[in-house]
């Protein structure tokens, strides 16, 4: 209740603080203080609230993708992520910025997210060790597709892709395509 009250701060921009998503959640000013000392105690929860739906979205899509497929489970991956990340930018935001709080102050948070970061170059190291990619260099490989997907979904947070004429309802298939097209580059003809 007083996660999702500071998640619903956070969605709006507003200043997030114990206080008032003590407030927000209707229970009394003191009481968050037994379970949070501080903001940050509070953000790291939420934080790790948001990193758990996240990691649980991606595994749903890799239990639906060919096992035997790493491209096909990169590119399951990647949409997981994006869409995820399209669809819950407020927790997006909280994961993937220190705007709310210190991540490395969360061991939680700083392990989960390397081992989002390991499923990824282990997904390519896969695709390379079956011979499915064209020559090159595979730590390259593995940071274009990290910097793809978390790039892409930061371009939709911060609202760039009305510049690039790609409309709200495009922006999912626009996704799509970009990890289609990048798939395309790097796998053997």
């Amino acid at each position: 209740m007083l996660i999702d009250a500071a998640l619903q701060l956070a969605a709006e921009g507003a200043e997030v603080s114990v206080r008032e998503a003590a407030r927000r959640a209707a229970v009394s000013p003191g009481a968050p203080f037994r379970h949070f000392p501080n903001r940050d105690a509070l953000m790291a929860a939420v934080a790790a609230e948001a990193q758990r739906r996240f990691r649980a979205e991606i595994e749903l899509a890799l239990a639906e993708a060919p096992v035997a497929d790493p491209l096909g489970r990169f590119r399951a991956f990647g949409l997981a992520y994006l869409r995820w990340a399209m669809r819950n930018p407020a927790h997006f935001e909280i994961i993937s910025t220190g705007r709310y709080f210190a991540h490395g102050s969360s061991a939680e948070l700083t392990r989960d997210n390397a081992e989002l970061i390991a499923l990824t170059e282990r997904i390519l190291a896969e695709a390379a060790e079956q011979g499915l990619l064209r020559p090159a260099d595979l730590k390259r490989i593995q940071i274009a597709g990290r910097a793809l997907v978390y790039g892409f979904a930061r371009m939709n947070l911060d609202g760039h892709f009305p510049r690039w004429g790609v409309e709200e309802g495009e922006i999912e298939r626009m996704a799509e395509g970009v990890i289609d097209l990048f798939i395309a580059g790097i796998a053997k003809p």
